[in-house]
């Protein structure tokens, strides 16, 4: 079952956005949002390195970014970022390359003693694995509501606006996250860390309080205590991990509201 994976798409036309998806996606999460946002914005949504249709892994995936902001001519750029897309967006931000954030949901936030983010990392280990068995079923999963409910459950609460061409590309898209086990490796070796003092751009955390992958607000708990704690902070209520699939209207004009500042 061969789906066309890419690296990157653009559209648009005023100030640079950048978007980055999370772990084991493609930059096709924020298709919801894209019309929206490309008619104030020249956008630019990147697979990331290791991912389907993204760059192979080389260096740090910061790094990686950043050349590819060089290419596409920004200097600096808006970025908005899910999950361990928000945290790049973040570290990106820390290198001076981000004119503003808005970050949903961005992973690495949990308390020092907080050892949760392990067994996250374990059970995306397992989701990987998962993933290649499942691929070749990925149509007939999608043809039933239980299906599609079990496919989704991570990402969103509700899923029956999602279309289905959409949802097959984002199951199938895990299945060829081939960096997917060096990535987790890494995470586990090196943990998060966020030079969080060179930031000096406008920050926006989003949180959906149905998070189910990185639960509000325990795994948001050092962003708002040590790292951001003057960020502006939004929740949304009944939302799950992926605001931009749940909510796209509203997560457009989060992206939106702030860029306009």
């Amino acid at each position: 079952m061969s789906v066309p994976f890419t690296p990157a798409h653009r559209g648009g036309s005023g100030p640079p956005l950048v978007l980055l998806h999370g772990f084991m996606d493609t930059w096709r999460t924020w298709e919801l949002v894209l019309p929206a946002l490309e008619r104030r914005h020249d956008v630019l949504a990147l697979t990331l390195p290791g991912h389907a249709g993204g760059p192979p892994l080389d260096g740090d995936v910061a790094g990686a970014l950043e050349r590819a902001l060089d290419v596409a001519g920004f200097a600096t750029a808006h970025v908005a970022g899910n999950s361990a897309g928000g945290f790049l967006a973040l570290e990106l931000a820390a290198r001076g390359r981000a004119r503003s954030v808005v970050a949903f949901a961005p992973a690495g936030g949990w308390a020092p003693d907080d050892g949760s983010w392990r067994e996250l990392l374990a059970y995306q280990r397992e989701l990987l694995a998962q993933a290649k068995v499942s691929a070749p079923h990925a149509d007939a999963m999608l043809a039933t509501p239980a299906g599609r409910r079990r496919a989704t459950q991570d990402l969103v609460v509700r899923s029956e606006h999602l279309p289905t061409d959409l949802l097959r590309h984002l199951l199938l898209g895990v299945a060829a996250c081939r960096g997917g086990p060096e990535l987790i490796e890494r995470g586990l070796r090196d943990g998060f860390a966020l030079d969080a003092e060179s930031i000096a751009c406008p920050v926006r955390i989003v949180w959906g309080t149905e998070d189910r992958l990185l639960p509000w607000p325990s795994a948001a708990a050092r962003f708002r205590t040590e790292w951001l704690p003057h960020a502006d902070w939004a929740e949304l209520d009944g939302v799950g991990h992926a605001p931009q699939l749940d909510v796209p209207v509203e997560a457009a004009e989060l992206i939106l509201g702030w860029t306009a500042r």
